[in-house]
């Protein structure tokens, strides 16, 4: 399989980067925040408590997640416009904290590679618990500011509010037991702060060049 694990805080510019870049080299484009967001909609649909992480772990046994091509389903229903909304933000928190959802998604996570031959994979720790062995593992970041705007621009919002609940995301991401955010060994810091898409694609080739 080829592989490029592509981790980083909200609003640095992973999804962007990582369908583009996906599209570069012919490869499919998974973005796993995406599952964890779809988790958390078809807890609040279900009437779930997304804190209750036993609650959710079973729900998640009985659900229908589709996740891929721009496009996310939930058992049959559209939910992509859905799983970027607040109600949704706010959720996925405490779901991305459970263990026992990060092992199952873990496990689609992997199975979905190996039936695509790989792919351009996006998360918190994609090459640092998902795919160790990636052949190219990339940490993108920016400014708090620039994320912040970044995420306005796409859903809307005020900047500082926008400011603090990444910043909430961030403590979370980072601090969590199971999988937390960090720079996977041998990754390469990406700082997108100031830089359009081709100008990062052009950092991320000659990397690969390298490899």
């Amino acid at each position: 399989m080829r592989v490029i694990a592509i981790d980083g805080p909200a609003g640095a510019g992973k999804s962007t980067v990582g369908r583009a870049l996906a599209e570069r080299l012919g490869l499919r484009y998974l973005d796993t925040g995406a599952m964890y967001r779809a988790v958390a909609c078809a807890a609040l649909r279900r009437g779930v408590d997304p804190g209750n992480a036993d609650a959710v772990a079973d729900m998640l046994a009985d659900v229908d997640i589709e996740v891929g091509d721009g496009r996310v389903t939930i058992d049959g229903a559209d939910a992509t416009a859905e799983i970027r909304g607040r109600a949704v933000t706010q959720a996925v928190t405490p779901v991305a904290a459970n263990p026992q959802v990060r092992a199952v998604l873990r496990a689609r996570q992997r199975a979905w590679a190996a039936s695509h031959g790989g792919g351009v994979i996006e998360g918190r720790d994609i090459g640092s618990v998902v795919f160790p062995d990636a052949e190219l593992k990339l940490f993108l970041t920016a400014s708090p500011r620039v994320r912040a705007e970044r995420r306005v621009a796409e859903v809307g919002g005020d900047v500082e509010e926008v400011a603090a609940a990444i910043a909430h995301r961030d403590a979370s991401d980072a601090g969590r037991h199971d999988g937390p955010m960090v720079e996977a060994s041998g990754a390469v810091v990406v700082d997108t702060t100031g830089l359009g898409i081709d100008q990062v694609l052009a950092v991320i080739e000659s990397l690969l060049e390298r490899t």
